[in-house]
Order: structure tokens, then C-alpha cells, then sequence
């Protein structure tokens, strides 16, 4: 008789959802963008005396959050699609306010718009602050009163504070034209510096494979940061410059490090870290052009089309769709005003799986109970003046951004007040019904996004596993005839190893998130670590091979010289 096969055990986490990591080493970009970007606007409003209008000029400076790791030619088209995004986002829910008052009608489209944002965001991996900015301004702009010759106004101002927002993104690169770049080698380095060291202090089992706790976590973390400053070095396209290549070649390095930590010099790979802070020259690395053979192999690749990227998505598209409407439609039922806010917590929730999902909740429900505990505080405050309303949601954007990188809840305790005191720009309400309402909003959003999570499962999860497991058995196959031969050529086995190293980097990423997805078949755990060991011995090997070449090389250059 055949039995079903076993679906992997529900967890809720707590331990470590709130406890607090170290803050980003620029967290003060986005901070500093982000108070530049609506200081602006907001006291040009201010003197005008149309605070009232602020909600709008609101939505363009907020895009000033995004692209913040991204080189500045990658920021530049960043940067002016998401204030696309974010005012055609807003032109929508605008028309639509002003077409209908039916708050079932409105939530059902901040649901749709809600779940289009979410796998946009995701497919084109702009990154933080991802959708939820997004689906904030064009779901409060949903409820907000509204006549059909207004819009053109409200979104010319967005637009126009966008155009600000582009600018305060991109001036750091005429100081630093190469600062994302720098910063993302310099990541790599250190992580890959830390995972050489748990060799050296006996972590794991002493092996490239080992399986200790504190050396998985490292080659994890260095593995990422590698990937990410690859992502960095080639999203602009060709090399323009000599700056780049210096950096891809330290980028190498770094990954050879990784393949092979026990042959790796941590102290070299920091000292390169550090060179790398402030503008000064970038460290040349000795050695053949052949380290960069790869690179061009992988450039010549035509990225996949975004209609290819979406698909594995829809089981996201439909979570949010269907939580966020629910959401909303349950805040309506208990006579809430501002559905907007529970639509938002739902959407705000959804992340790779539903552990994550889980986590992401109870940080959100922590930070806005917390945060509306901030507003009732400041709020008396806040009321003297308009300069003083001004302030306090300048000092709050600032803060959000300055400590949200530690842990989404800490953010989230100034993202709260920011956005409840946004209300009282057009006029000053009733404190404790605001409280109260987002209060109720925040708990039934949070309730009903995670319960939608749990009921729409994701069984592409497992799929994507197989598919990784398969790409790096090939990857890894293919890397090994050509260490079988004789005498392989340096650009094949060097466009073998990358493509080996990313296709380990997918199986590591596709395993944690199917390990925190609900409801699915077991996961071939050990089919995993197998494949992980073999493809990094194959790696530590390729990289030996690799070394040998150049030595080879270096010497025989050296023995013509006259």
C-alpha cells in the first residue's frame, strides 16, 4: 500500500525574532536620503500653507529609500522606475477614489495594486524597502477625498518631488562614483575572511565540507556576500573602467577564498576590506587576467525576461491579493475607518515562506504597539505648530530608517508615529481614535495575512529544489571532466567554477526557503548536504587547478625575461 508522502512540521519561531542585529554600515545613506528628500517639499508646502498637500509630495520623496546598493548608473534606472511605479501606483488609486466611494470596491483594488507591487518588487529584486512603500501610498491615497479634476495636481506634485528624490539618490556618486562597488567587495572580503577563520579555529569538521554549525552559517553568509558583489560589479553591463576591474579582481579572490578557505590568508582578505573605505586606490591584486575570464562568459548571457521571473511568483501574487482584500474587508465588517492600514499590515507580511511570514508578523504587531505608544507621546508635541508637526516627522523618518536595519520591529516603532502624524498634515484628528483604529487595524491585518499565508500553500517551493539540485550535479559534473583532463583550457574551467559557485549559491537559497514552507512533501534533506559537499570539493579542486595555472604562467614569464 503507498502512503503520502510526509509534509514538513508547522513551527512558529519566537526565539531571535526580536532580538537585535547590527546596524547596516550605511544606514545613514537611506537616512539621510530620505529626511533630505521630504524636507524639501514639505517646507516649500509649509510656506505656502498647504500642508494639507503634503500626502503627495509624500509619495515622491519616499522613492528616495530605494537603490541605496546598487552602483550609481544601476541607482539612476532604479531610481526612475520605482517614481514611475510609485506615481502611476498613485494616478490609479487616485482616479479610482475619485470615481467611487464604495470602501468594498476600493479595498478590492488596493488588493489587486497590493499584489501587483509585491511581485514586481520581488522579480526585479529592487530591494528594501520592496513593495511595502509602495502599497502604503496608493492604498491610503485609495480613501482619500478625491474629484477627477484634482489628479493631474496631486500627481504632478508627486511626480515633481520624485524628480527631487531621483537627484538627493544620486549626488553621493560625485564624491564616491564607485562607493556601492567598494562597499559590496569589501563585504565580500570580510565574510569570506570569517569563513577561512572557522577553519582555523576548529568550527565544523575541519574539512572544506564541514558541517558545523558556526562554519555552514559562514560559508552561507560569505557565499551571499560574494553573489551580492558579483550582482554589484556586473549589473551596469561591460567594464568601463579600471576602478571595476581592480575590484573584480578582489571579488575573485574573495571567492576563491570561499571555495577553498583552507588555503586562504583572512588577514589579507580584511586587510583588502579595509583599502577599500574612502576613495583612496583600489588594492591590485598580482596575477593573470585569466581570473576574469568568467566574467565575460557571464555578461554575454541575455538576463531571463521579467515574464519568466513572474511565474514562480504567483503563488506570492495570490497570498497578498487574497490576504490584503480580506484584511481589509474584516476591518470594514468591525466599523473601522481607515481599512487602508490593515491591507498594509497584510501586505508588509508576506515573505519567502510562511516561518518567515510568521516572524515578519509578530515583528510588525510588536513595533506598531510600541509605536503607537511613541505617538501618543509625541503627539501633544506635534500639535503646538506645523513646524513642530514638520519636525517630528522628519526626526521619525530618520529614526525608521536609521534602526530598522537592526530588526524590522525596532523600525517599525518609528514608521508607526511617521505615519499616523502624515494624517494631520490636511487636519488635526482625535488622537485616541487614531490610536485605537490602527491598533485594531494593525491586529486584524496581521491575523488575517497570516492566516491567508498558512491556507495558500506554495508547493513550487520543493520544485525549485529539485530543479537547483539537478543544475548543481550538472554544474558540478561538467567541472569535474574538465578537472579529469589533462591540460583544460583556463576559460572553461573558469566559466565551470562560476557557474558551479552560483548554481550551489540557488540550491543553498531555493533550501531555506522551501525548509520554512508549509505543507509540502519532505524535502530531500540529505540529497542536499550530498550535493553541497561534492560541489564544494569540486570547487576547492577547480580553484587548486586554477592556482597551478597561474603559478605555471607567473613562472614561465618570469624565466623568458632577458
Amino acid at each position: 500500500m503507498s502512503t503520502a508522502p510526509p509534509t514538513t512540521t508547522p513551527r512558529l519561531p519566537l526565539a531571535g525574532t526580536l532580538r537585535l542585529g547590527r546596524p547596516s554600515d550605511i544606514w545613514f545613506k537611506p537616512a539621510c536620503s530620505v529626511v533630505a528628500a521630504v524636507a524639501a517639499p514639505n517646507l516649500v508646502l509649509l510656506a505656502l500653507g498647504r500642508l494639507d498637500l503634503a500626502m503627495y509630495t509624500m509619495a515622491g520623496s519616499l522613492c528616495a529609500l530605494y537603490g541605496h546598493n546598487r552602483p550609481y548608473p544601476a541607482r539612476a534606472r532604479t531610481l526612475a522606475w520605482v517614481i514611475l511605479g510609485m506615481v502611476g501606483g498613485l494616478a490609479v488609486a487616485l482616479t479610482a477614489a475619485s470615481l467611487t466611494t464604495d470602501a468594498v470596491v476600493l479595498v478590492t483594488v488596493g488588493a489587486l495594486m497590493a499584489a501587483v507591487q509585491k511581485v514586481l518588487c520581488d522579480a526585479t529584486r529592487v530591494g528594501p524597502p520592496g513593495n511595502v512603500v509602495l502599497t502604503f501610498i496608493s492604498s491610503a491615497s485609495l480613501f482619500a477625498p478625491q474629484t477627477l479634476g484634482q489628479v493631474p495636481g496631486h500627481v504632478g506634485l508627486a511626480l515633481t518631488a520624485g524628480a527631487w528624490a531621483w537627484l538627493v539618490g544620486m549626488a553621493p556618486g560625485l564624491l564616491r562614483p564607485h562607493g556601492p562597488e567598494r562597499r559590496a567587495t569589501a563585504r565580500a572580503l570580510n565574510a569570506t575572511a570569517a569563513y577561512a577563520d572557522t577553519r582555523r579555529t576548529g568550527t565544523g569538521t575541519g574539512t572544506a565540507t564541514g558541517s558545523g554549525d558556526g562554519h555552514d552559517r559562514a560559508r552561507a553568509t560569505a557565499a551571499t556576500a560574494v553573489q551580492a558583489a558579483w550582482q554589484s560589479l556586473l549589473v551596469t553591463g561591460a567594464r568601463t573602467d579600471r576602478t571595476r576591474r581592480a575590484l573584480e579582481h578582489l571579488v575573485v579572490r574573495a571567492e576563491v577564498a570561499l571555495a577553498a578557505p583552507a588555503d586562504a590568508d583572512p588577514a589579507l582578505l580584511r586587510g583588502w576590506a579595509r583599502a577599500l573605505r574612502g576613495t583612496g586606490r583600489v588594492p591590485r591584486v598580482a596575477g593573470a587576467d585569466d581570473d576574469l575570464l568568467g566574467i565575460d562568459a557571464e555578461l554575454s548571457v541575455p538576463r531571463r525576461p521579467l515574464w519568466r521571473r513572474l511565474g514562480p511568483l504567483a503563488p506570492f501574487a495570490v497570498r497578498t491579493a487574497l490576504g490584503c482584500a480580506l484584511a481589509g474587508y474584516a476591518s470594514l465588517a468591525l466599523g473601522v475607518g481607515r481599512p487602508y492600514w490593515a491591507l498594509v499590515t497584510a501586505a508588509s507580511l508576506y515573505q519567502a515562506n510562511v516561518t518567515l511570514t510568521w516572524s515578519r508578523g509578530v515583528q510588525r504587531v510588536v513595533g506598531n504597539l510600541l509605536g503607537v505608544l511613541v505617538f501618543a507621546a509625541v503627539v501633544p508635541l506635534a500639535h503646538l505648530h506645523p513646524v513642530a508637526l514638520v519636525l517630528c516627522c522628519l526626526a521619525f523618518n530618520f529614526g525608521a530608517e536609521a534602526l530598522i536595519g537592526r530588526n524590522y520591529w525596532l523600525g517599525s516603532v518609528c514608521v508607526t508615529p511617521m505615519a499616523l502624524l502624515v494624517t494631520e498634515f490636511a487636519r488635526t484628528q482625535d488622537a485616541g481614535q487614531l490610536i485605537t483604529e490602527r491598533v485594531v487595524d494593525t491586529l486584524v491585518g496581521a491575523l488575517v495575512g497570516f492566516a491567508t499565508a498558512v491556507v495558500v500553500t506554495n508547493r513550487r517551493a520543493g520544485d525549485r529544489v529539485g530543479h537547483a539540485l539537478t543544475a548543481v550535479e550538472q554544474a558540478r559534473e561538467q567541472a569535474a571532466r574538465l578537472l579529469a583532463g589533462p591540460q583544460p583550457a583556463p576559460r572553461a574551467l573558469e566559466t565551470a567554477r562560476r557557474a558551479l559557485s552560483a548554481a550551489l549559491a540557488d540550491l543553498r537559497a531555493a533550501a531555506d526557503a522551501a525548509s520554512g514552507e508549509w505543507w509540502q512533501g519532505a524535502l530531500p534533506q540529505e540529497r542536499v548536504v550530498l550535493a553541497e559537499q561534492s560541489g564544494h570539493r569540486t570547487l576547492a579542486a577547480t580553484v587548486r587547478r586554477q592556482e597551478a595555472h597561474s603559478w605555471d604562467g607567473a613562472r614561465t614569464t618570469e624565466d623568458v625575461r632577458p
